[in-house]
């Protein structure tokens, strides 16, 4: 369950994640997809608050993002695989015992690769775009470094200036 405090970062975060997505967005017509640099929220607050609000920002933040912009086709794969991509993250970086710089990383590259992947299987399986799914796949990986090219020197700038008491 989680804690008030939870509950306001995961809102916080939620929208941040939804802002950061909506603030650059480049249209991929293979996939009727978009790259953005939302997943740099994601990771920040994966990784500054912990799994639940990783998840909840990341799942409902993006989907948000995907509706307002009228991508609503993709908010339910998106709720579910951004949201992964958060629990995963700050799962691995919470329960390696915050071990740093080198935790943050390893949670980066897993929660970055269920996001990778959970959108090429969704593309290609699912919503049967075939080939189109190959063509979003290098638009992903970027957009995967760019959240932990920013998502981690944010995050351990966050820490620095701010308690967090029982990360979730």
């Amino acid at each position: 369950m989680m804690r008030a405090g939870g509950l306001a970062a995961s809102s916080i975060m939620a929208a941040l994640v939804c802002v950061a997505t909506i603030f650059i967005v480049v249209p991929i017509p293979a996939t009727q997809g978009y790259f953005n640099v939302g997943d740099a929220m994601v990771m920040v607050a994966a990784l500054t608050f912990g799994p639940l609000v990783g998840a909840a920002a990341g799942g409902i933040g993006s989907s948000l993002a995907d509706i307002i912009m009228g991508y609503s086709y993709f908010a339910p794969y998106t709720l579910i695989i951004k949201g992964l991509e958060g629990l995963l993250a700050g799962w691995i970086y919470y329960r390696g015992k915050k071990g740093g710089p080198l935790m943050m990383l390893l949670a980066w590259l897993a929660g970055g690769a269920v996001m990778v992947t959970g959108y090429f299987m969704v593309e290609y399986s699912i919503l049967g775009y075939g080939a189109g799914a190959f063509v979003e796949l290098p638009f992903n990986m970027v957009q995967m470094a760019v959240a932990g090219i920013v998502g981690i020197p944010v995050s351990m700038a966050l820490k620095r200036r701010i308690r967090i008491y029982g990360a979730t």
